[in-house]
């Protein structure tokens, strides 16, 4: 469950104005680690499962908090993904057209690595049976689109950004047969379900399209407030205003219990009820989901830029640097310490072998973040000093 975005010009902090480039990386480096936390819970806490949303009657708080931490990790990917894109495409004089060159050409190649090197990490199955389309499929998707929608004006742009993630959740009760003409199309964007393609391989589109293009949309849409010379302060003020905005916008929808998601209920006690508040849909992302989790993702956005000289943010810089590689490794690394635990321990949980506790999970991503960085480190330097290598930017 992670992505990637478009590679930033970089500066050091120290000039004026790249404490907002700073920021973007930054930003990026913490929800890849939150995204750790998500995997490293499901490659050893699978005996535990929990479904979209979570049974909240069932789940205890310290794992229902655990998997909600992880939610910020898609829609700031792809928000960062969208602004970085408008970014890149500013370096260049005709900027649509460098940014859509790129956009359509890293899109491209997201789709192929989900469908091989990203896939075979979670199945270590070839050929394969069944192919999950995850997050970097439906980020090389968004990029496709967008990489259309950039020759829009900016003015038509935000209002179909808006549609998309404010309005698809009217479509939530269509619904297309197995053997309807529709079905695969209608699974791909918006009713996450499984594709037939014969009788040996099946697709299973976990990540509706739809809303992902829209919140693409929206990031680059962003962009101008990012640009080289614009305001800083405006900048600030308007990542506080829509991202309060949000949250507040969040808070009186799901209140009113009328639109954005599946209704919640008051539990049996105060924790309970919170959960269930905050119980929301990430398959495809509801109204609400979208708006927290976006919410949240704009003042740590501000945050990080208000603050550049804190000292911890330079390690999630570095993170966020490189965030495909991460990705690739922590992966392959995730699945080859559970397959070394196996062999030592054997399946203790069923047919599996997973942990005893959700504490464990966190130890374990705390561990394996301190373990990983060196390797994300050189590469990020390696990336950053050989611009001659065309290839790199796409990893």
């Amino acid at each position: 469950m992670s992505s990637d975005t478009p590679i930033l010009p970089r500066s050091p902090a120290a000039l004026p104005g790249a404490s907002r480039l700073q920021s973007i990386d930054a930003l990026r480096g913490l929800v890849i680690l939150f995204m750790l936390i998500d995997h490293v819970r499901e490659t050893f806490y699978l005996h535990h499962q929990v479904p979209d949303p979570m049974d909240v009657s069932a789940t205890a708080p310290e794992l229902f908090f655990s998997r909600l931490l992880a939610h910020l990790c898609a829609p700031v990917f792809v928000l960062l993904t969208g602004l970085s894109a408008f970014l890149y495409g500013s370096k260049y004089e005709d900027g649509r057209a460098a940014a859509s060159g790129f956009l359509f050409k890293r899109g491209l190649f997201l789709v192929l690595l989900e469908v091989t090197v990203v896939n075979f990490a979670w199945t270590f199955q070839f050929p394969p049976t069944k192919i999950f389309l995850q997050v970097i499929w439906a980020i090389g998707l968004s990029m496709l689109m967008l990489s259309a929608l950039v020759w829009l004006p900016r003015r038509l742009i935000i209002p179909l950004g808006l549609l998309l993630v404010a309005g698809h959740n009217l479509l939530d009760h269509l619904h297309f047969a197995p053997d309807h003409a529709l079905h695969t199309l209608w699974a791909v964007l918006h009713d996450r379900g499984w594709i037939d393609v014969s009788s040996s391989l099946r697709l299973r589109t976990s990540y509706p399209l739809l809303p992902w293009i829209g919140v693409i949309a929206l990031g680059y849409a962003m962009g101008p407030w990012f640009a080289k010379g614009a305001d800083a302060l405006q900048r600030q003020r308007r990542l506080l205003t829509w991202g309060l905005g949000l949250l507040v916008g969040f808070v009186l929808l799901r209140a009113a219990n009328v639109y954005g998601d599946k209704p919640w209920v008051v539990g049996d006690s105060l924790m309970v009820s919170l959960m269930g508040f905050l119980n929301i849909t990430k398959y495809p992302p509801s109204l609400l989901f979208l708006a927290l989790t976006l919410g949240i993702g704009l003042l740590l956005l501000r945050a990080f830029e208000r603050r550049p000289q804190m000292r911890w943010l330079a390690p999630l810089t570095v993170f966020g640097a490189v965030p495909m590689f991460f990705y690739v490794l922590h992966l392959y690394v995730l699945k080859f310490l559970y397959l070394g635990a196996q062999a030592i321990w054997g399946n203790n949980q069923g047919e599996v072998f997973g942990f005893d506790a959700i504490w464990m999970v966190w130890i374990t991503t705390v561990a394996m973040g301190f373990a990983l960085y060196p390797a994300v480190k050189a590469f990020a330097a390696f990336k950053a000093r050989r611009r001659d290598i065309t290839w790199l930017k796409y990893l």
